[in-house]
């Protein structure tokens, strides 16, 4: 057997551009709904209700991604650590891509009446489950290409995508919504939700370039060797890395929470509560998400040099500091107050709490359910912290009259998940070379309690 490990089919930066890439129109779509939320999806989709409850409806509809997420974290993930990263990569971006242009060309409610909103609804939760696999697969297909003292660096380029999306999504509405009223309300809305084609193809383009990831690869090896073959990842998962799933889900929260603030709740509360101009806001979410972009792997370069885990509990102190003073900014209606809060939420709350999490929250888990655990993990904590923050915001608004109360709940779940990331281990299962392994006769090392292939890699992390 080799003691050196066969190199990657394509160069680390290759595989972590096009996992950027692929993430970007993802989240693209993703968050195109959750904008057209709070400008026009109550309009044409809710027009019997107040403007209010119109309002709360089509965020209902937005939030109702939220549970379908896990759904396919869990779906995405079987087959992703049973049969392939790269395939179920492709099927996610397809499946958000064909859903996406699809509320495009949805007639509204005066068009056909209550069949419009359920059939919306329907759309939404094929993209919750579309980015349900997105995120730990685009995270793995990094990771696993990577250097082993650079992983938390390329792991981050698919994160970065995530600021790129909502850059490229309220670019798209800040260009259509100055169109006149009457034209954006009629149509011109529907112009981002179908310029998707397009970036599909793109992103479908550049995800078939990508080989299989070599870790996967080797480990699918080892197994036929072993003629060993899981059959159900996620009762795995739930046997024996629950503790990991807890503690994947909570560190999620603050950088969850902190995005979701940012950017949809100050989309609607700016306006609606505080008369702010709309395309104000969004043009400062646009520069706040441009600088996040580029925050994220540079954040991630100190992660490899001081370890996931720290830097994480650096990001949770960070949001405990944040809170109040991002929403004092906000609340003073100026350009600069506003755009230097979105500028505390994106590239410094979001980066310093998010950079990592691609590679942190995989390093819980073995190559074996890595997929399935991070991806869960995941997007359990959408349901947990990103689906509710917009209600509780609004809820503290409304009971308080105050939007620091919004500041103070981005505080108390920056302590929950501090609490949860300093409990995590001190180095993470990734990094593990399947071919240079002490083996035994079956050809695996085992654990202490007899599973194969649970190796903790020496040199991945402080």
């Amino acid at each position: 057997m080799s003691s050196t490990p066969n190199p990657p089919a394509v160069p680390p930066v290759r595989v972590a551009f096009a996992s950027f890439v692929g993430t970007t129109i993802e989240w693209y779509d993703y968050i195109l709904f959750g904008t057209a939320s709070v400008l026009v999806l109550n309009g044409q989709f809710f027009p019997t209700l107040s403007p209010a409850a119109g309002t709360l409806a089509s965020l209902a509809t937005f939030s109702i991604a939220f549970v379908a997420r896990p759904l396919g974290s869990i779906l995405f993930g079987h087959f992703g650590d049973r049969m392939s990263r790269k395939k179920m990569l492709i099927w996610s971006l397809l499946g958000m891509g064909i859903a996406t242009v699809l509320v495009g060309l949805l007639p509204n409610y005066d068009t056909i009446g209550i069949a419009a909103p359920l059939i919306l609804v329907i759309l939404r939760i094929v993209q919750g489950v579309a980015v349900g696999g997105e995120w730990g697969g685009a995270a793995l297909m990094a990771l696993e290409h990577a250097p082993r003292r650079k992983r938390a660096f390329f792991a981050s380029w698919p994160q970065a995508g995530v600021p790129a999306g909502l850059l490229l999504a309220n670019g798209a509405f800040f260009l259509v919504q100055s169109m006149p009223e009457e034209q954006f309300q009629s149509w011109g809305w529907r112009l981002p939700f179908l310029a998707s084609a397009a970036m599909i193809a793109v992103g479908f383009y550049v995800r078939s370039k990508v080989s299989e990831s070599p870790e996967f690869t080797e480990m699918q090896e080892a197994e036929a060797r072993r003629a060993r073959q899981r059959r159900v990842p996620l009762l795995e998962v739930l046997r024996e890395h629950k503790r990991a799933v807890l503690i994947g889900t909570l560190s999620v929260c603050v950088g969850n929470t902190v995005f979701y603030l940012s950017t949809v709740f100050m989309l609607a509360h700016g306006p609606q509560d505080l008369g702010f101009d709309r395309g104000q806001i969004l043009l400062m979410l646009m520069l706040a998400a441009a600088l996040d972009i580029v925050s994220l792997p540079l954040v991630a370069m100190l992660g490899d040099r001081i370890g996931r885990k720290r830097l994480l509990q650096l990001g949770a102190v960070i949001g405990i500091v944040i809170g109040v003073p991002m929403f004092a900014l906000f609340t003073t209606g100026t350009a600069w107050g506003i755009l230097l809060a979105t500028v505390l939420a994106l590239p410094i709350g979001h980066a310093f709490s998010s950079a990592v999490l691609t590679s942190f929250i995989p390093g819980l888990f073995q190559t074996r359910v890595r997929y399935t655990g991070a991806g869960l993990s995941y997007q359990l904590s959408g349901i947990v912290a990103s689906a509710p923050a917009p209600f509780i915001a609004a809820w503290l608004f409304e009971s308080t009259g105050n939007s620091l109360a919004v500041g103070a709940y981005l505080s108390v779940v920056a302590v929950i998940t501090l609490v949860a990331v300093s409990a995590a281990p001190a180095k993470p299962l990734d990094g593990e070379n399947i071919e240079n392994r002490e083996v035994t006769d079956e050809g695996s090392r085992h654990d202490e309690q007899g599973r194969p292939g649970s190796a903790v890699s020496d040199a991945v992390d402080r």
